[in-house]
């Protein structure tokens, strides 16, 4: 409730100054009669861990990074509080829209909601009908919204011919941050993978926590480590984490247990901020969300804006793996045989 409280005083101070401004100006991200955008101003709201979690949030980051100097824009990002409730979640989204920035970006599926179609982003696009939204990893339908979806199946499917192909053990291991079906993507295409590249192979699966625990198990290293360290107990020799910021827990398991292990959303191996860890990071999904929102972005800033899904999959530069460390050189050319495939439809990825 703090932070919804702060929140709302931030709105009514923000809301206030711009009252104050010249009333003869365009409105924010409006169309001047040359037909080119003015004043556009960028507002991006993060999923827990926020900057700084070298994954997921991190990968939204660059991107936002991207748009202040390339496109030359005003940009602003507000981090979320770890606990917080949907109506704190709201609170930020309305706070960006009703300050002038537009667009704005929410990231990750927790502003949809318990309930997309009442959630979080759905109160915030109907209160703020003029402003243009996006989420990433989302599924709110409404006319000012796009939904950033990827198709993580397809690159954790090469991953997990990875893991398999360079396993000893015939055991390989995943461990997704919260039990929900974007993270059973991931789990499902690496699976797939794995059994693609060495029909044998052994695959052991854990989740960090569940919805009700509100995912926690995404920001939770020691329990990556906990459960890190029991797979390669159980002979596990590479694990995929699919968990956010708890794959730093992953990566201390690894290093401890002389194993190896992947990381995901950004390139993990030039991310980690303890450089012992980097031995350990064979490859990493790459889930190009800096692309999706500085492509976002561009083309509302080009007037191009679409509502709806906007799919990322390896034919789109979407998804992809890391070859950072050089620990995949010596399979490459049979991962990228794989990505033919599965782009030319050859192979179909399963998400379940």
């Amino acid at each position: 409730m703090k932070v919804l409280a702060a929140a709302a005083v931030a709105i009514v101070a923000l809301g206030s100054m711009a009252a104050c401004g010249d009333d003869k100006g365009d409105e924010p991200g409006s169309t001047s009669s040359a037909g080119t955008k003015k004043n556009v101003k960028v507002g991006l709201a993060f999923d827990i861990g926020g900057r700084g979690d070298k994954s997921f949030n991190d990968s939204a980051a660059a991107g936002l990074d991207r748009v202040k100097t390339d496109l030359n824009l005003e940009v602003k990002d507000l981090a979320a509080v770890a606990g917080e409730s949907e109506n704190d979640k709201y609170a930020r989204l309305k706070l960006l829209c009703t300050t002038g920035y537009n667009p704005v970006i929410a990231v990750g599926f927790v502003y949809d909601g318990a309930d997309a179609k009442n959630g979080p982003l759905a109160r915030a696009a109907k209160d703020c009908p003029q402003t243009k939204f996006a989420i990433v990893d989302g599924g709110t339908t409404a006319d000012n919204v796009a939904d950033l979806v990827f198709a993580e199946e397809q690159g954790s499917f090469l991953v997990g011919a990875a893991a398999a192909l360079k396993s000893k053990t015939g055991t390989v291991g995943f461990i997704g941050g919260c039990q929900v079906d974007l993270i059973k993507k991931f789990e499902a295409g690496f699976a797939a993978g794995a059994k693609a590249a060495k029909a044998d192979i052994k695959v052991l699966t854990n989740y960090l926590s569940t919805p009700a625990e509100a995912c926690k198990g995404f920001n939770d290293p020691a329990g990556g480590k906990t459960a890190a360290t029991g797979m390669y107990d159980q002979k596990a020799d590479i694990i995929y984490a699919a968990a956010g910021g708890s794959g730093t827990g992953v990566f201390e398991a690894a290093k401890a247990k002389n194993a190896l292990a992947i990381g995901v959303d950004s390139d993990q191996y030039n991310t980690v901020t303890d450089a012992s860890l980097k031995t350990v990071i064979m490859t990493s999904m790459l889930k190009r969300v800096d692309n999706a929102v500085f492509n976002f972005v561009k083309d509302f800033s080009e007037d191009k804006f679409k509502a709806g899904p906007i799919v990322f999959d390896l034919k789109a530069d979407g998804v992809g793996y890391a070859t950072s460390g050089g620990q995949v050189d010596d399979i490459k050319t049979k991962l990228d045989e794989f990505k033919a495939d599965i782009v030319s439809g050859k192979i179909t990825v399963p998400t379940k």
